[in-house]
């Protein structure tokens, strides 16, 4: 059994979609990022690589690569999963944390769960999204932009 821990924060930005867990999700600002800047799928995969000891995402997607700016995170997630079954390991579970005041995750969480086991091909009992806020603490509480925790466990 592996444990990985992964973590992830983007600021707001206008002009961009925002993304998160893979969904497009409706919202006045989008996340800044050489990616489509989804910071759930972002701390789920580097939780995931740090699980199978296989680096990070900024190890195996640089932001210095332009040949992958603007790529899709649920791209991230399944090279981290196909990473950590190469080197024998299999998804027991995934849970993780949305930090921030908008939007609210309560009512995208079951799509979210959904997507994110579809990209890790594993049941979606297998994975846990939460929202939380810091109540107006900090840069998510002032609404500049959104973290997010993640933690896997493999065997």
């Amino acid at each position: 059994m592996r444990v990985g821990l992964g973590y992830d924060a983007h600021a707001f930005v206008a002009g961009r979609p925002l993304f998160l867990g893979g969904l497009r999700i409706a919202h006045e600002f989008g996340l800044l990022g050489h990616s489509d800047g989804d910071v759930l799928l972002h701390a789920i995969s580097d939780a995931i690589l740090g699980a199978a000891g296989a680096g990070d995402i900024g190890e195996h997607f640089p932001n210095t690569d332009k040949g992958i700016e603007g790529i899709e995170s649920s791209r991230i997630l399944a090279r981290s999963v196909e990473l950590a079954r190469v080197g024998g390991y299999e998804i027991v579970n995934v849970d993780a944390v949305i930090v921030c005041e908008a939007p609210k995750i309560r009512q995208y969480r079951e799509e979210m769960r959904a997507s994110i086991a579809r990209i890790m091909a594993v049941d979606a009992t297998r994975v846990s999204v939460k929202g939380k806020t810091t109540e107006g603490m900090g840069f998510t509480g002032r609404r500049e932009g959104i973290e997010s925790f993640a933690v896997c466990l493999l065997e």
